[in-house]
């Protein structure tokens, strides 16, 4: 009895850990330090202007800090387009990153933005089939109909799954090979900021980790159903 308790504990921390820990360091270096020169958004546009990429514009985002390569715009939340605190500038580096990414031809970005868009097309899908999953039922009058629905819901989760996965590798070059060694190289940090703000972009790679987890248990779970 003790051991699934333990199993469940462990599967939760493992979902739930990141998530609540992304948020804690987000939190901790969250208030704004007078003594920053600007806010996220002026960093990101500097940068993006020093780092000759002058074709990509920084807007406000409504729904998460993201770099849209269609568009070529990097989108920061309120409190870190008009923030001036360390999470804020450690957010804006770090989607920089992901401009700097695109226009080095970085492959990983591209392909995640490819496949995006072919598993938002395979989840609506696969939603819809498995809405309809009585109605195959029903036609071939046999519970061999659930067959079509339940591999409709496994390639759905799956192309998330494999998503989660390639955006991990994109999130941490982002983070490690581009926005730090910009911040730390040209001198946008005290020094005393240059552990916390490594810090704070593990914790956004870490968010990814979680995505994963709860993608491979999603599929874990599907490909239980088919084996039934």
């Amino acid at each position: 009895m003790l051991l699934p308790i333990l199993a469940a504990l462990l599967l939760l921390a493992l979902l739930f850990g990141p998530q609540l820990w992304v948020r804690s360091v987000m939190a901790r270096y969250g208030r704004d330090r007078p003594d920053y020169p600007g806010t996220g958004g002026e960093l990101a546009a500097h940068l993006l202007d020093r780092l000759g990429l002058a074709d990509v514009r920084v807007e406000m985002a409504d729904q998460g800090d993201h770099y849209d390569p269609e568009r070529k715009v990097v989108a920061l939340l309120p409190d870190h387009y008009h923030g001036r605190s360390l999470t804020a500038v450690a957010v804006a580096a770090h989607e920089v990153g992901h401009a700097l990414q695109d226009q080095a031809g970085y492959r990983p970005l591209h392909l995640r933005g490819r496949l995006v868009r072919l598993a938002q097309g395979l989840q609506r899908t696969g939603s819809v089939v498995v809405m309809a999953a009585p109605l195959f039922v029903l036609v071939s009058r046999s519970p061999s109909g659930l067959l079509l629905p339940l591999l409709a819901g496994l390639i759905s989760v799956g192309a998330a799954a494999v998503v989660h996965l390639i955006t991990l590798p994109v999130e941490l070059d982002a983070s490690f090979r581009r926005a730090l060694p910009v911040l730390e190289q040209g001198g946008y940090l005290p020094a005393e900021d240059r552990k916390p703000a490594r810090r704070i972009l593990s914790a956004a790679a870490l968010t990814y980790v979680a995505a994963s987890l709860s993608g491979m248990l999603n599929l874990w779970y599907w490909l239980r159903m088919l084996r039934r």
